[in-house]
């Protein structure tokens, strides 16, 4: 969406940005990728950045080639596609021991502000008439209930911020993650809030992989804090329908993210799942 990109030769690949509106993420992505790479993230590498507009009216970034297609294209089966998440988990894993306090001083990347008032959300969803009474006080209910598990303060990481299946490469033959592309959102927040644009069938296994790696296996509370991002990020959607036809991202369609939630508690979750509904 925010770049063109061409191959150049086999294993190299040039994005150039569409517009000069998405030029700044460009620029953060030069600063980010090798951060990441040093992470051991399995990222394709910057090869070269050139912001002097000599070449073309804007800059451009040449990246190693990562062989691969993305989650959508492939369809693979639950079964098949576990592995890869799990990757994606041990890679999210290791990105995230770069914290705001120790870490390198990114300049282009943001503060998030994962406030959200999720009392205040679902009244104002009440008033403008999207619920109804009953499921305005279930709602803020079942908020308050995962927002126990939010810590006070948690510390800030590095985070991808658009972990999409489009951003997602993965072998077709071995079904094995090859590359994690787009760092254009990418933003020191909430550790919890990166798993937020994974669809929640696909929760499990990246957490799974996430405990494997950051060693927080007996480490409860994760799965409600992912939920309350999934449940509260589906509410603020909700708040603004308007829809974006054409779009890949799962959660584009206003109900897209509401829906996510009713897929992924219907199809028999494993615990400590269906005990946070």
């Amino acid at each position: 969406m925010a770049n063109h990109a061409f191959l150049l030769g086999e294993e190299l690949v040039v994005r150039i940005p569409r517009a000069e509106r998405f030029v700044a993420d460009l620029v953060k992505e030069a600063e980010v990728i090798p951060v990441a790479v040093r992470a051991e993230v399995r990222t394709p590498p910057l090869v070269a950045f050139d912001d002097s507009r000599s070449v073309v009216d804007v800059p451009y970034m040449v990246l190693e080639r990562a062989h691969g297609d993305d989650q959508p294209r492939l369809d693979l089966p639950g079964d098949r596609a576990a592995g890869g998440l799990r990757q994606v988990g041990r890679d999210l894993a290791r990105l995230h021991r770069v914290r705001r306090t120790a870490g390198p001083a990114l300049a282009t990347v943001p503060v998030a502000d994962g406030a959200v008032d999720a009392p205040a959300l679902v009244e104002d969803l009440h008033a403008a008439g999207w619920l109804d009474a009953e499921a305005a006080r279930w709602l803020t209910g079942w908020a308050g209930r995962l927002s126990a598990h939010l810590p006070a303060d948690p510390p800030l990481v590095l985070a991808h911020g658009d972990l999409a299946p489009q951003n997602l490469l993965v072998h077709p033959e071995t079904s094995r993650l090859s590359g994690i592309v787009d760092w254009g959102d990418a933003q020191w927040a909430d550790a919890a809030a990166d798993f937020a644009k994974v669809p929640l069938t696909g929760v499990p296994a990246v957490l799974a992989g996430y405990r494997e790696e950051s060693g927080e296996t007996d480490v409860p509370g994760w799965e409600a804090r992912v939920l309350w991002y999934h449940l509260t990020w589906a509410l603020a959607r909700l708040a603004d329908p308007v829809p974006h036809p054409g779009e890949r991202h799962w959660s584009a369609p206003a109900a897209g993210r509401l829906l996510g939630l009713l897929r992924f508690f219907a199809s028999g979750p494993p615990a400590p799942w269906p005990a946070l509904a």
